[in-house]
């Protein structure tokens, strides 16, 4: 980084001073907590994660340091503040895709093409562009994540929000901006799917899998130990046997040598 668009040492300190007030802040309201999904405490956390989140980059852009501090992230949704009985409600969708197979993808866009009697004479499935936008059109979402690999599509992450509504908007209000102010105190419901889920389960499952696995080297071991016991065992008796009629074989003869001598 470049020193003209280094931070002043000025705002790492007016930084530092906003952590300090937020730290304040978010005592006190935890010691005025009415619940524990109180709403006043979750602003001054995320307040204060975003204070001490700005220090961290301020204080690292000026003097190429770090803090000890590691700011979670929001794995939660906020408590819930939206009407007890909702008379409407929305369902955003987010599925992201990779163009794995673009060939395979403008081939299912020709199919298209070549089905529609009414299609335009200039071709677009000649592109990825112009095919998504004939695949989208000709299917519903739903198919299409059931037959992403049809489409030479390879999934990410996707999520589904429900959030209520006190009444239902007006025909045509939001399409310019669908997306934007949606309210997360407001979210009925969330499901979310990605890979890193499974990752955290095989991680779970190798964590299962090596515990086991020490167990069943402590089993052979323990097997190989009493194998070696029960052989050091039947040696020992077997000495001890052998020992005994050797002794018992001498005094049944020591009477007959007597006898002999006289």
């Amino acid at each position: 980084m470049s020193d003209a668009a280094q931070p002043t040492a000025a705002e790492v300190r007016a930084a530092a001073e906003a952590v300090k007030t937020a730290l304040d802040r978010h005592l006190a309201a935890v010691e005025r907590r009415s619940g524990e999904e109180d709403p006043a405490v979750y602003d001054a956390f995320n307040e204060l994660a975003a204070a001490a989140e700005a220090y961290d980059e301020l204080l690292y852009d000026r003097y190429d340091e770090v803090t000890p501090f590691e700011i979670p992230g929001e794995d939660t949704l906020p408590p819930y503040t939206g009407p007890e009985e909702p008379s409407a409600l929305s369902v955003l969708i987010r599925r992201d895709y990779a163009v794995a197979e673009p060939q395979r993808l403008m081939a299912q866009a020709r199919r298209v093409e070549a089905a529609d009697e009414e299609a335009p004479d200039v071709e677009a499935s000649g592109t990825v562009h112009g095919a998504l936008g004939l695949l989208f059109g000709e299917f519903e979402p739903d198919e299409i994540a059931s037959r992403h690999k049809e489409f030479g599509l390879e999934e990410g992450d996707s999520t589904l929000w429900v959030t209520a509504a006190d009444e239902s908007a007006d025909p045509g209000e939001w399409l310019q901006a669908p997306f934007e102010e949606v309210d997360p105190e407001r979210v009925v419901c969330r499901f979310d799917v990605s890979t890193v889920f499974d990752e955290e389960f095989d991680d779970d499952i190798e964590d299962e899998e090596d515990i086991e696995d020490d167990e069943d080297r402590d089993d052979e071991d323990g097997d190989a130990d009493l194998t070696e016991l029960d052989g050091d065992l039947d040696t020992d008796l077997d000495t001890d046997l052998d020992t005994d009629l050797d002794e018992d074989e001498d005094e049944d003869d020591e009477p007959a040598r007597l006898e002999a001598d006289r």
